[in-house]
């Protein structure tokens, strides 16, 4: 029996759409518009034509882009999986993957009847990821966890960018901080209230009061931080008065925008709470995996039973390294691939460097990983234990049971 292969462009207003038989034989081209009336019509043409040539299988593939074919597709896998005619499977594809796919065919124009066309004969030639499959639960954490994600990014970036503004106000206190954190409200309080000039020309008691007064009366020694912080101020560059003021106020401004977005953080953090206590699972006996980071994981993993075993769940994150080798040659210098979920990589990776604070286990193994390393001794330290962490959560979603610390095993 023949299977019909469907190859979908996907874009805002309207999906390129390639029937392939398993020949390679194209079979029809046409486009819809991208609404339910175009899914619709797209359906009844593939159920016509799978009927029509007696197929046993459909294949239907797009790329992953953006939201633009979330609708079609969940749509597709939907109906056609009521179909008792065929066997269906829907995937959504690595548009990477789908584009080094087409640099096969090296004389091949670019534009969207094409792209599904190179879409639908990848579909015949197999090496396919898992096919679709969907729960309403996992989606609606997705949405959640996905969108922290994103803050998280956006925060990180302003942070970053807010510190570029403070070494042009106070380069001293931006080279040397005097404060456990630059974001903390004490220190906040003396970007925003005083100039380092000022700072300069007050007296020690008068600066030792103004820190309490911010600190609330938690510093160990006010005085001696009070001196250190004269002592930033005075070397300090100056800043010409006709900057002044705007550099006040574009920290003004990323400082409002950083914390309405951790405020938005918050809220989300509360909502995913609230799904996951919905969901069974056990990662969150792990200690410094809480309700957000096993949210984070499982949102993106969906049913584990869709991996073989750790190492296809670390290929999935992008925690697998390169090999290169060649006769008699093998390079010691490993790379981690550029490829796999990087939301799911995140929150790992987030997860294995509150773990190591708490279990003595991955502690070990984070600072043995650290003394080998050359540079970035952090990083690298820390995504090796993300990728130690992926043994352990697979291990916990796919049997289910609770964590035992190493203090705890006999």
């Amino acid at each position: 029996m023949a299977n019909l292969m469907v190859g979908i462009d996907v874009s805002l207003r309207s999906h390129s759409v390639q029937f392939m038989n398993d020949s390679g034989d194209a079979l029809a081209s046409f486009a819809i518009p991208n609404n339910v009336d175009g899914a619709q019509t797209l359906l009844t043409r593939m159920v016509t034509s799978a009927r029509k040539l007696q197929c046993a299988l459909v294949r239907v593939g797009m790329e992953a882009t953006s939201n633009l074919g979330w609708h079609l597709a969940h749509f597709l896998n939907a109906q056609l999986h009521q179909q008792s005619d065929f066997q269906a499977q829907v995937f959504v594809l690595n548009a990477r993957k789908v584009a080094r796919f087409k640099k096969g065919y090296d004389t091949l124009p670019k534009n969207d009847r094409l792209d599904a066309w190179v879409i639908a004969d990848q579909l015949r030639f197999g090496r396919l990821p898992h096919a679709l499959t969907t729960c309403v639960q996992y989606e609606a954490l997705q949405r959640l966890t996905r969108t922290r994600f994103h803050l998280m990014q956006n925060i990180a970036r302003d942070k970053t960018y807010f510190l570029n503004q403070v070494f042009l106000k106070f380069s001293g206190l931006r080279q040397d901080n005097p404060f456990s954190n630059l974001f903390g409200a004490t220190c906040l309080a003396v970007l925003q209230e005083l100039e380092p000039e000022q700072i300069a020309a007050m007296s020690i008691e008068e600066l030792v009061d103004f820190l309490k007064d911010k600190g609330k009366n938690r510093f160990d020694n006010p005085e001696e931080l009070a001196a250190y912080l004269q002592k930033l101020a005075r070397s300090s560059y100056r800043l010409d008065k006709a900057l002044a003021d705007p550099v006040n106020i574009s920290l003004s401004v990323m400082l409002s925008v950083i914390q309405t977005m951790e405020k938005e953080v918050a809220k989300l953090d509360k909502e995913i709470a609230k799904v996951m206590k919905s969901i069974p699972q056990t990662l969150t006996t792990v200690k410094g995996i809480g309700p957000v980071f096993a949210a984070g994981i499982i949102a993106e993993l969906g049913d584990i039973t869709r991996f073989d075993n750790h190492n296809a769940l670390a290929k999935y994150a992008g925690l697998v390294w390169s090999q290169y080798q060649s006769g008699e040659f093998e390079s010691q210098e490993t790379y981690r691939v550029r490829t796999g979920n990087k939301y799911l990589r995140y929150y790992l990776i987030q997860a294995a460097n509150l773990i190591r604070h708490h279990d003595s286990e991955y502690k070990a193994f984070y600072q043995g990983k650290y003394a080998q390393a050359i540079k970035h001794q952090h990083k690298r330290a820390l995504v090796l234990t993300a990728r130690k962490l992926v043994r352990l959560v697979f291990m916990l979603l796919k049997t289910k049971q609770l964590y035992t610390p190493p203090e705890g095993r006999g």
